[in-house]
């Protein structure tokens, strides 16, 4: 795929869950190139692991509508997701690393749910260590998830039979579907019935847009471990509107208390969530880490 001229990227990752990030406002790319990189097969070809720079998605920085930008989460797959929590701290950061005139905390980010603020912690070096974002409120109705039938009811311990098994989920949406599960058996891999039961969760009729899937445990201590099947993506190290949706989960199913931070293991680490008294916020604290930066010549690619 043709373009005019190489496209400047920033590898960046938040506990795992990797991302190359494109600036593509006015005078940062021009339209023939902005588009190409937003071009389903090439966003597959860039996050190919073999052939591409490879990544767990492509996060397009646009023009704000009322935020100082905009957040476009494409997926591995070429799929578009309403929101990605581990990539809009790594925005944030690129954001305000790359860009003197949005060197400022909190910085305000449009995105598919809506306009996020981005609170910046530094180092003594002036980078962006971590962030932490409100993430908005917590949708449980069905027809906000989205979930077939819709409705206003909520969705909270439902039974679904998949492959023989039965699962009760809980319904939560972060402004993109998530079904979380939680697993009490302590004796039981997470990982494994991700890998075994999420490509058919995450695609269930019972989700007309596909779902993220969690499959979590509630530790003594109160720390919950993770493993989210990502719609789009698969296993993924980390994501940040999971560890969201399973702590609201949590909070309705009464397994955790709203109000506290609570500290939620994923494979690539931990994210730090609050969700508020009376449901109304989600707070999220995690690291934002870059790579590498470098061009990328889309003529070079080979899309599928």
């Amino acid at each position: 795929m043709p373009a005019s001229r190489p496209l400047p990227f920033s590898k960046v990752q938040g506990l795992g869950n990797d991302f190359v990030v494109v600036d593509l406002r006015a005078g940062r790319a021009d339209g023939a190139t902005a588009a190409a990189i937003q071009d389903p097969a090439t966003v597959r070809a860039v996050c190919d692991r073999h052939f591409g720079v490879g990544a767990d998605g492509v996060l397009a920085i646009l023009p704000g509508e009322q935020g100082d930008a905009r957040m476009r989460v494409l997926n591995a797959d070429g799929s578009e997701a309403e929101m990605c929590g581990n990539g809009i701290r790594c925005v944030a950061k690129v954001l305000y690393e790359s860009d003197g005139s949005l060197r400022r905390s909190p910085l305000r980010i449009d995105t598919g749910a809506g306009l996020l603020a981005c609170e910046m912690s530094t180092s003594a070096a002036g980078g962006v260590d971590s962030v932490a974002v409100q993430m908005g409120k917590p949708r449980f109705s069905r027809s906000e998830i989205p979930m077939s039938p819709g409705g206003a009811s909520r969705a909270i311990r439902t039974p679904i039979e998949v492959d023989g098994h039965q699962f009760l989920f809980t319904a939560v949406s972060m402004g993109n579907p998530h079904a979380v599960i939680f697993v009490d058996d302590s004796e039981v891999d997470l990982r494994a019935l991700a890998a075994q039961y999420g490509p058919t969760l995450e695609c269930s009729p019972v989700f007309p847009k596909r779902t993220n899937v969690e499959f979590a445990r509630v530790k003594s201590d109160g720390e919950i471990d993770l493993v989210v099947w990502e719609r789009g993506c698969a296993i993924t190290l980390a994501c940040g509107t999971g560890a969201c949706a399973t702590v609201a989960a949590g909070v309705v199913e009464e397994r955790v208390k709203p109000g506290r931070e609570i500290t939620v293991n994923l494979p690539g680490g931990a994210l730090f969530i609050t969700v508020a008294d009376d449901l109304s916020g989600v707070r999220m604290r995690g690291p934002a880490t870059t790579v590498f930066s470098a061009e990328l010549d889309l003529g070079r690619l080979t899309t599928v």
